[in-house]
């Protein structure tokens, strides 16, 4: 069996955890400290906050930015639930837009008519690994710029809405000269099991060099991450120094040490990580072609100038003049064969939580459309040269047996 998507663990990892474990500090301390400076040194950022999740990152970052009751905020229709749960965990409404035609993206000529009064923040989707152009993201929201007003401090030194990335696919990307992490006002990395860079379950918050007061938003965000408490377990452990204060009611989300050292150990290995992904997109990109197949561009141009490099993350496929049904019977086949493969993703107006706040996939028929024949195929770094090639060989050996058998 080819597996979708395994962590790539090594002796390494296990190594720096058993360090952890030995060292007698297992929650938040030391060494997630380290691996926050390590992330925005790699990244390029000032500052990064690892948390739980990184849900609980875009859950951050919206109440920094004041977003509450009464407020919108726009994301994509074509999306996992993450990127919308998070505004209505804060009590705003989130406000779906659907993508552009042949798209994973935004359809940003259909974004400003989105916006209201009431709109404080939009959250693009990196999807696969592929940051989202921002420039024609900038331009939609200075078209809808009238509408705008601030609810805080923070949004008030943005100057307009606030854009907050989910990066959760996008950690290594470059786009225009720029690292994931480096455009949006404020960016949110996952390093969930199937990411990239893992610590098993995690993530990150992190904003754009020269937005904020760095250490203001840092503290801010650890308040939320630890009840609101004034002191974490590692300052409270230096001699005489229990004392602490609530500062508000504030949340659990904080990263232990035991997941930060994981992540130590995967950061070191990332930029050889990153190089294997982009070896096997090739090999993907050659093996496929010639069989009625469109596949997502994870690279184009020069990520320094004009073009990208994405993370590699999911290897998206659509089946050409395919139906929902084909794809469907192609998942089986190639599991049958020992394929694991999957879908990203379903749109959320298909789903019954988003069905229940009103809305309808009849309104998104672009999403829909680029779900229906889309698959995602294994794409990892234990996945070998020879398992690429089993994949695309059951590939197109199962979608020619389900043509010979008349499914479109």
């Amino acid at each position: 069996m080819i597996p979708f998507s395994p962590p790539d663990i090594t002796q390494e990892e296990i190594d720096e955890v058993v360090d952890t474990l030995k060292s007698g500090w297992i929650t938040t301390g030391p060494k997630t400290k380290k691996l926050e400076s390590e992330l925005a040194e790699f990244v390029g950022t000032n500052k990064v906050a690892c948390l739980g999740s990184a849900t609980a990152a875009l859950e951050c970052g919206l109440r920094l930015l004041g977003v509450g009751p009464g407020d919108e905020v726009i994301t994509s229709a074509y999306t996992y639930t993450a990127s919308a749960s998070a505004i209505c965990h804060v009590g705003a409404k989130p406000v779906l837009c659907d993508v552009a035609p042949g798209s994973y993206e935004m359809d940003y000529a259909a974004l400003p008519a989105l916006v209201t009064q009431r709109t404080k923040a939009v959250i693009p989707v990196d999807i696969a690994g592929r940051m989202v152009d921002y420039d024609a993201l900038a331009g939609a929201l200075g078209e809808a710029a009238g509408k705008w007003s601030a609810s805080n401090e923070v949004q008030e030194s943005i100057g307009r809405i606030a854009v907050l990335a989910d990066g959760a696919h996008s950690l290594g990307a470059r786009r225009h000269g720029k690292n994931a992490g480096q455009v949006a006002d404020l960016t949110a990395f996952s390093f969930h099991a199937v990411k990239n860079f893992t610590t098993a379950e995690g993530g990150a918050l992190t904003w754009r060099p020269g937005a904020f007061d760095d250490e203001a938003v840092y503290k801010q965000v650890m308040l939320m991450s630890l009840h609101g408490q004034t002191k974490d377990a590692l300052a409270k452990d230096r001699a005489g120094a229990w004392e602490y204060d609530i500062a508000f009611p504030g949340w659990k989300c904080n990263m232990t040490d035991i997941q930060a050292s994981l992540g130590l150990a995967q950061l070191r290995r990332y930029p050889g990580l990153l190089q294997r992904r982009h070896e096997l997109v090739k090999r993907y990109e050659q093996g496929l072609e010639g069989l009625g197949v469109q596949v997502l561009a994870h690279a184009q141009g020069n990520p320094d100038t004009d073009g990208f490099a994405s993370s590699a993350h999911l290897m998206l496929v659509r089946l050409e003049g395919r139906s929902r049904a084909f794809r469907d019977a192609l998942i089986e086949r190639l599991a049958l064969a020992g394929v694991s493969s999957n879908v990203h993703y379903k749109p959320l107006p298909l789903l019954t939580a988003y069905k229940d706040l009103g809305f309808d996939i009849a309104d998104f028929p672009n999403a829909l459309a680029q779900f229906e024949n889309e698959i995602t195929l294994p794409l990892h770094t234990l996945l070998t040269d020879d398992d690429l090639n089993t994949v695309v060989g059951e590939f197109a050996r199962c979608k020619a047996e389900l043509e010979s058998e008349g499914m479109r």
